[in-house]
């Protein structure tokens, strides 16, 4: 059985997303987890690698290791290992385009997907969320470029068929950019989730997770030319194949 928790958005190593923290190890139905932490799209920064470990493992009771992309030179049976032998998956934030790039060039898509299908939990957050989709509304030309830069659609892993992503909803007018990017892909669903909430997808059923009461999620979506938004609603779950 497998699970997908994308988190929009929020601080790890402030504890604002601890709540949906504390969710993602409950999900592997083990007391002492191993949580593996892929950060690739921060380029392995260290600081965040540190609060990884500090979160799941120091407070939330998980056997934490990280996956050095960027960093170090593995094999790519290392890299099936560490990923393969997981509980749960953490994908970090950061470049979402360099992060799978890296991801194809070492064949990480193709041992996440083994991963995934032998019911390993995924989660992550902003980057490490909207790789489990199709598609994502992604800061990543932020990363790449100095001056000015544009939102662009990002391809990720397609764990959920037709669906494009859009972390950090309510921030940097990411609603107009949103919904511009939801009228080019008229036959995508949309699913935009503010910072402190998460969607996890599982048998087939979305639902919202939040660490914050005011957070958001929303399916966004081109009915009749027009672009339709409504809200998650707490504690419901929502038919995948219907969005």
């Amino acid at each position: 059985m497998s699970s997908i928790i994308a988190v929009g958005g929020g601080s790890i190593d402030s504890g604002e997303t601890l709540p949906i923290d504390r969710e993602i190890v409950k999900e592997t139905e083990k007391n002492n987890p191993e949580a593996l932490f892929i950060p690739t799209a921060s380029e392995d920064s260290e600081g965040y690698i540190e609060a990884f470990h500090e979160t799941y493992g120091d407070r939330l009771g998980c056997e934490t290791k990280a996956l050095k992309l960027t960093k170090e030179n593995y094999t790519e049976k290392k890299i099936e290992e560490k990923i393969t032998s997981a509980d749960l998956l953490y994908v970090g934030g950061g470049n979402t385009r360099g992060m799978i790039e890296i991801w194809k060039e070492k064949k990480v898509d193709k041992y996440l997907r083994k991963a995934y299908e032998n019911g390993t939990v995924m989660s992550g957050l902003s980057a490490g969320a909207i790789c489990w989709f199709e598609y994502g509304h992604s800061d990543s030309e932020s990363y790449e470029q100095d001056g000015e830069w544009n939102f662009i659609r990002v391809e990720g892993l397609n764990f959920v068929e037709n669906v494009l992503f859009c972390p950090h909803y309510h921030q940097e007018n990411r609603e107009a950019s949103f919904e511009e990017m939801m009228r080019e892909n008229p036959g995508k669903t949309g699913l935009a989730v503010d910072n402190n909430a998460a969607v996890k997808v599982m048998d087939e059923e979305l639902k919202i997770l939040k660490s914050k009461e005011d957070a958001k999620a929303y399916i966004g979506e081109i009915v009749e030319g027009d672009f339709k938004l409504r809200k998650l609603s707490e504690g419901e779950k929502y038919p995948v194949k219907e969005l």
